[in-house]
């Protein structure tokens, strides 16, 4: 017999290209975390949030657009937590070659995403990209809802 399989509704929220929208778009993950009961490493979800917002802001946003963010929660992927934020620039992020020095004021935002979740990506829309990472469910893949960890 099969198990029966979930998938949450994704959430979903664009923002133009200002400063105050990073804020936004943590509060908004924090809404959306707290609707699904999701508690563990919350804090580090809405870490890649801002990195990812952050760099969408600045080096991926034209002026005059902006960015969404999509949050998606699968029962279907054992529970894994998707984070994608879509822009329309060009470019392709990368984490950087050299260690970033202690002074440095920007250079850390990939390397936090890196280290934080359980995977990460870059995609391709038109026109644009989808930088996106993922958190997966900590534990023995039961359905109680508790957390997500690394594996």
């Amino acid at each position: 017999m099969q198990k029966e399989s979930h998938t949450l509704e994704p959430r979903t929220a664009f923002y133009r290209r200002e400063r105050h929208s990073v804020s936004l778009a943590r509060e908004f993950t924090r809404t959306a975390l707290a609707d699904w009961d999701l508690k563990q490493r919350a804090e580090d979800i809405v870490l890649c949030v801002s990195e990812l917002a952050t760099n969408a802001l600045l080096h991926g946003v034209p002026p005059g657009r902006g960015y969404r963010l999509w949050l998606s929660l699968s029962e279907v992927a054992n529970g894994t937590l998707r984070i994608e934020v879509h822009d329309s620039g060009g470019g392709e992020p990368c984490v950087p070659a050299a260690a970033v020095t202690g002074e440095a004021e920007a250079g850390r935002g990939l390397l936090l995403v890196a280290a934080l979740a359980d995977a990460w990506g870059i995609g391709e829309r038109v026109p644009g990209k989808v930088v996106w990472c993922e958190f997966r469910r900590d534990g023995d893949g039961g359905d109680d809802g508790a957390g997500y960890g690394r594996p």
